[in-house]
């Protein structure tokens, strides 16, 4: 490896504080990870990192060069990134983790004039529905709903998402209209599920917060099965208001108990604290701002 590589892969070592992982995520074997890393201390004449039987963990020296490498690293991308296309544009990829309906039919539809405007950025989609962590599997991005709860994060708010309830006219028409939170516990209802468990349903009334427990026939976890159970007329959903505001203008669904809604939820992009933003990756935080500022469902609120 020449010296850029292996600071990379000690930026690594010193954020996930495991061999194993980086092994994992980077394609190398576990001692071929030790091995550089105690080349790297034999080459400086420095301790830079303490193994103990819960982790690695930096010494003050390991803590000074894993910030110097920080910085040069990024330095170096940044001043490729310019000679490549002769000018500062951005280039190469930026990784991001996002979740499957989300990414498919808010994002993805939109890229062409991103790819105009930045022809030499790849964007390689991380995509799934539970937690990605961003360090551990090597990811530049995130993009996530609902409050925020990992400190080490940096974020931007970029968007906001509302909830709707809605039904089918011909389910409603069979069972039906509720008015209010507690007659759902009467209908079937189509649950997302997380962790194996179904999403509580929120709401809001008299600005206190209310939850239920869906109940109904058919649960997924995957938004766009469960916008399919509900458009084949299989029980009342409550989810993104993005997954079904199509499906409401066309009148293929109607939206329910619109005074109990809760308050929109945050839209986030997201990434490692210990990193500065490169360019490639500011370039998608901007254009993913500039594109949610121009719809009405996904705009700040």
């Amino acid at each position: 490896m020449d010296r850029i590589d292996v600071m990379r892969l000690f930026i690594r070592v010193a954020e996930t504080g495991n061999f194993s992982k980086v092994a994992r995520s980077t394609g190398v074997t576990q001692p071929t990870v030790s091995k550089v890393v105690a080349g790297l201390e034999a080459k400086l004449g420095a301790q830079l990192l303490r193994r103990t039987s819960r982790g690695l963990t930096l010494t003050d020296a390991g803590q000074r060069f894993y910030e110097s490498a920080i910085d040069i690293v990024e330095r170096v991308d940044e001043l490729e990134s310019g000679v490549g296309t002769g000018d500062a544009s951005p280039s190469g990829i930026v990784k991001i983790a996002i979740s499957p309906a989300f990414g498919r039919m808010e994002i993805v539809p939109h890229l062409g004039a991103f790819f105009e405007r930045y022809p030499e950025v790849r964007l390689d989609f991380n995509v799934s529905q539970r937690y990605v962590n961003l360090v551990e599997e090597g990811l530049d991005l995130a993009i996530r709903v609902g409050p925020l709860t990992d400190s080490a994060m940096m974020a931007r708010r970029i968007g906001s998402m509302d909830y709707l309830t809605v039904a089918t006219p011909g389910y409603l028409a069979r069972a039906g209209t509720p008015t209010r939170v507690e007659e759902l516990a009467q209908h079937r209802c189509i649950a997302f599920m997380a962790r194996d468990a179904p999403r509580p349903w929120e709401f809001r009334d008299a600005g206190e917060p209310v939850k239920f427990s869906p109940q109904g026939a058919v649960s997924s976890n995957d938004a766009e099965y469960v916008r399919a159970a509900v458009l084949a007329g299989l029980g009342i959903g409550h989810n993104a208001g993005w997954l079904y505001v199509r499906d409401v203008a066309a009148g293929r669904l109607v939206p329910l108990l619109a005074e109990y809604a809760p308050e929109p939820f945050p839209i986030h992009a997201v990434w490692p604290g210990s990193r500065r933003l490169a360019g490639k990756t500011r370039a998608v935080v901007d254009y993913l701002a500039e594109l949610f500022a121009a719809n009405p469902v996904l705009k700040v609120r």
